[in-house]
């Protein structure tokens, strides 16, 4: 099913007598159970895109669906979706966390004793229900972000806009955070997450989208984003220098030695030409030469306008 769907969305503003493109051309899809990282520098569009979506500004060309349901023409679509937009300020600090389960749930449509009944269980879902009466100014950082989260799924959305769900946080509660976000995707929920922690974006994602200057540059799966950016060398690491001989050999097929303890090899195809060379000795590790998120999320965006290059590669 089609949680999110965002059709060539276009966003201009006046400024200082200016128009200004906001958005120019963004278009995205996220499918039930599905994490989609929506990345880009500061100013990139990614906010308006997203106040779009979230039905919060009027799109001046193209169309949101959440579920089937225009948000902009169907007010009632909004209630099938959960935000959490600016870290946890989605919630009364004066409140305890049941007391604002109650509140939200019931403005998002539920009865009192729906309400309360998602929450308690959401409490305990997310370790909380030992802190249900203490006002949240008084929690943690990490059980602030926790509660701002299960607010957001109170009424059960099909679609969560999280931004920046681990800012701010310590090791522990970023943990905590990053379990939460896969448990709510295997329940089904479609989410559509905004950082700019491209590691955390990387390990949860399941698809990713980086924008520049309101134009979508690269969308991908993660893993095949992330393949097409590596290269196909090989690093082999021996516990022990190898003899000369062997040496020799391995310069021979094309591979390169460094330090007698380490061989690179830039052919898939001689691995295992190599490994038989190897052999006995004991191996220490072998890695495949691979980019990271935060690389390929660089290199995309100095690439810049060059659109064709880009998409040619991320698709």
């Amino acid at each position: 099913m089609k949680a999110l769907e965002a059709y060539s969305l276009k966003k201009t503003y006046r400024q200082s007598k200016q128009i200004v493109e906001a958005v120019k051309n963004v278009s995205l899809t996220i499918l039930s159970g599905e994490v989609l990282a929506f990345l880009g520098p500061n100013g990139a569009g990614k906010t308006t895109s997203i106040k779009m979506m979230a039905g919060l500004i009027q799109p001046d060309a193209g169309w949101i669906r959440i579920a089937g349901s225009d948000p902009h023409r169907n007010p009632a679509a909004l209630q099938k979706m959960g935000a959490v937009l600016e870290g946890n300020r989605n919630v009364y600090w004066r409140l305890t966390p049941e007391e604002n389960l109650e509140y939200f749930g019931v403005l998002k449509g539920l009865s009192r004793r729906e309400a309360r009944k998602s929450g308690i269980a959401l409490l305990e879902r997310f370790d909380l229900l030992h802190k249900r009466r203490t006002p949240v100014q008084q929690l943690s950082r990490g059980m602030q972000q926790k509660l701002a989260i299960a607010v957001a799924l109170v009424h059960q959305p099909l679609l969560l806009l999280l931004d920046e769900p681990t800012l701010g946080l310590d090791v522990e509660a970023t943990e905590d955070v990053k379990v939460l976000v896969r448990e709510i995707a295997a329940s089904g929920c479609a989410i559509l997450l905004t950082t700019h922690q491209l590691a955390i974006a990387e390990e949860l994602s399941d698809k990713i989208a980086i924008i520049q200057k309101g134009e979508i540059l690269a969308e991908s799966p993660t893993k095949e984003l992330i393949r097409q950016f590596s290269g196909t060398a090989y690093k082999i690491e021996m516990e022990a220098t190898l003899d000369q001989a062997r040496i020799a050999e391995l310069i021979e097929i094309g591979a390169d030695v460094e330090d007698e303890k380490i061989i690179y090899v830039t052919q898939s195809e001689l691995l295992y030409q190599v490994f038989n060379i190897l052999k006995p000795f004991p191996l220490k590790c072998v890695e495949k030469e691979q980019s990271d998120l935060t690389e390929i999320f660089l290199q995309i965006v100095r690439e810049g306008t060059d659109r064709k290059k880009i998409l040619t590669r991320s698709n």
